[in-house]
């Protein structure tokens, strides 16, 4: 298959509100559009996993990172620009998006994207991606495609025909930014 047809499909059944098994610049994720409920409560009921813990989202660019942040840290621009790996930022006062995605805090973590399929996926979504590690809540994250339990793989709308030979990296590093600018390192 080819990157356009599978941004395509995946396209189609995130737009009626379905939920995707897919590839990211880390390890394998699932993901829907971020700005519908529904959607993120599947992913919620599919990992088994409780409410209280949020999920990030992917965003493919500063237009969307303003749709989601009012305010974004100047510290936050720094560290996309300076990591050398795929780094998760846990921000304040995210709006714009569906209220099962932000944490207690009324935070949510977002990590910008380079992977084409999840850019070139947002680009025709025009929305946040949500992406969770592909495993039910409390089981080892999978490493690879084969390492994802028939479960999850039977439980998404669609799975993505991409890169299902290549060993996942490790997850992302997670650093939470606060508007009054607090930093804080939650993974390496």
């Amino acid at each position: 298959m080819d990157l356009n047809s599978e941004v395509h499909n995946a396209f189609e059944v995130i737009k009626n509100g379905g939920i995707i098994l897919y590839p990211t610049d880390t390890v394998w994720g699932i993901g829907c559009d971020a700005t519908n409920l529904e959607a993120v409560a599947k992913i919620f009921a599919l990992k088994q996993r409780a409410g209280t813990q949020s999920m990030i989202c992917l965003m493919n660019g500063e237009k969307m990172m303003y749709n989601v942040f009012k305010e974004i840290p100047e510290v936050a621009w720094q560290i996309i620009d300076l990591s050398e790996k795929p780094t998760t930022l846990i921000l304040d006062k995210p709006r714009n998006i569906a209220a099962n995605l932000i944490a207690p805090d009324q935070t949510l973590g977002i990590r910008m994207v380079k992977d084409p399929f999840c850019f070139k996926l947002m680009e025709r979504m025009k929305k946040p991606l949500v992406s969770t590690s592909a495993n039910i809540s409390g089981q080892p994250t999978p490493q690879s495609f084969k390492e994802i339990s028939p479960e999850i793989v039977n439980g998404v709308d669609y799975v993505v025909n991409l890169h299902r030979e290549k060993i996942g990296g490790k997850p992302s590093t997670i650093i939470k930014l606060t508007n009054d600018s607090q930093v804080k390192v939650i993974r390496r």
